[in-house]
């Protein structure tokens, strides 16, 4: 079972490993659903990380709101990615789309070439293709060496529960080819239901080991 701890910055990193986070999303500004984080913050969480033998996964997100990125926010995630593998992190968090809503092929080809070698996690953006497209998207995503979606299973704002039905769907689909990972609104007092009931092996929020607020 991998708990997976969101964290803004460094501060409740020592504390969620503590309470049993096997592995770390590091992000900033959670307020606008997280951006990459400094070079600094990078550098500790890694430290504290490898200590304890729990995998740093850094956000590279160059701005809040939507995920439709111009050339020079690109231009940005490619140097964030960079500098984040020379430092040596595990793994990254990122997700690109276009203006209608499908995978930017293009960004994602570009950021997933420097992040070989690394864990890859297409983030929260997966909620923004239509369900139409999801099976397509994962299958796109899997032939291009992502190895986990992080997905709410609908509408932010919804209830992890009422979104088991779709969940359950994106998870049977995706067996063999990669990871859906449960995420947003999964505490410490029900990540053991959610897991046994959508049978899945990891999950992922900013309170499954805790509420550090």
């Amino acid at each position: 079972m991998i708990k997976e701890f969101c964290a803004e910055n460094f501060t409740h990193i020592p504390q969620a490993i503590a309470n049993g986070a096997k592995r770390i999303e590091l992000c900033d500004n959670l307020a606008v659903g997280g951006t990459t984080p400094s070079t600094g913050v990078i550098e500790e969480a890694l430290s504290y990380g490898n200590e304890h033998q729990v995998p740093i996964m850094t956000m590279i997100r160059p701005r809040g709101g939507n995920f439709f990125y111009n050339d020079t926010e690109l231009k940005i995630m490619h140097t964030d990615l960079i500098e984040a593998k020379k430092l040596g992190t595990d793994g990254v968090v990122f997700g690109c789309l276009t203006e209608e809503h499908w995978l930017d092929e293009e960004a994602l080809e570009m950021l997933l070439e420097n992040a070989e070698g690394l864990q890859v996690t297409f983030h929260m953006a997966f909620d923004q293709i239509p369900a139409a497209k999801q099976f397509q998207a994962i299958d796109w995503l899997a032939e291009h060496g992502v190895q986990r979606i992080l997905t709410h299973g609908g509408a932010a704002g919804t209830k992890i529960e009422d979104n088991f039905p779709r969940l359950k769907e994106l998870i049977d689909y995706a067996k063999d080819k990669l990871i859906i990972l449960p995420g947003a609104g999964i505490t410490d007092a029900k990540v053991e239901a959610v897991m046994a009931t959508l049978n899945v092996h990891e999950a992922h929020g900013t309170k499954i080991v805790g509420n550090f607020g």
